[in-house]
């Protein structure tokens, strides 16, 4: 019970590590304008504050302002240059809007009092791409070993019988019989089946003994 009771905590503590290894790295959370916020003029330049920064995919833009009163517009690079806020992308209207970087490349917010936009309340963000993950290296396909033929038998090999002497020129027609020796030459014929029978039981036994012990332990357990 106690040996049970172990296994299934290992297991959840490898599941849990396992889970931590895997997850994605973490994103984070900028504030736009710092404590002051999405403003007109605020402490640090737009421009210089998303230089300083490095930015990625998951991560999060926070924009504080009034609401009302602006707004922030997601906006195409054309329409960030001239600050048309007639056809935004995206509009946030909320006071306390969010924006996550949802793939890499450009971005561009822009006040949605055009009046602060023409005076420098816009900002533009370049999103870092994802770098992808190396692949494993696959081995080199190692070159199959020359697999042996098996010997063969004695028994398999067939007998030849002792060569024919060439007939002697003699005065008879008649030839002397040839007599095979293929009797002298086959090698006894032996069975490994007794051999076979013994080392069987030998294991079957070594295998039930081992079982009877395990059993035993884990009952006192």
């Amino acid at each position: 019970m106690a040996s049970r009771r172990f296994l299934g905590y290992f297991i959840f503590i490898f599941l849990v590590m396992m889970g931590f290894l895997s997850g994605p790295s973490k994103a984070y959370k900028f504030y736009v304008g710092g404590r002051d916020g999405w403003v007109l003029n605020p402490s640090e330049n737009y421009t210089r504050w998303a230089h300083r920064n490095r930015f990625q995919v998951n991560d999060t833009l926070f924009f504080k302002y009034k609401k009302g009163s602006d707004s922030v517009l997601l906006v195409k690079k054309e329409d960030y240059t001239s600050c048309n806020t007639k056809s935004p992308i995206q509009s946030l209207t909320d006071g306390d809007s969010i924006f996550i970087f949802d793939h890499s490349g450009p971005f561009y917010f822009i006040s949605g009092n055009t009046d602060n936009c023409n005076k420098g309340q816009k900002l533009h963000v370049v999103v870092m791409a994802v770098r992808p993950k190396p692949s494993p290296t696959t081995p080199a396909p190692q070159s199959p070993s020359p697999v042996a033929a098996p010997p063969q038998s004695p028994s398999s090999s067939p007998i030849s019988s002792p060569p024919v002497p060439p007939p002697t020129t003699a005065e008879s027609p008649s030839e002397s019989p040839i007599v095979s020796n293929a009797s002298e030459l086959a090698p006894p014929n032996h069975s490994g089946s007794e051999g076979y029978n013994s080392f069987f039981g030998l294991v079957l036994g070594a295998s039930i003994g081992v079982s009877v012990t395990l059993g035993s332990f884990i009952g006192m357990v």
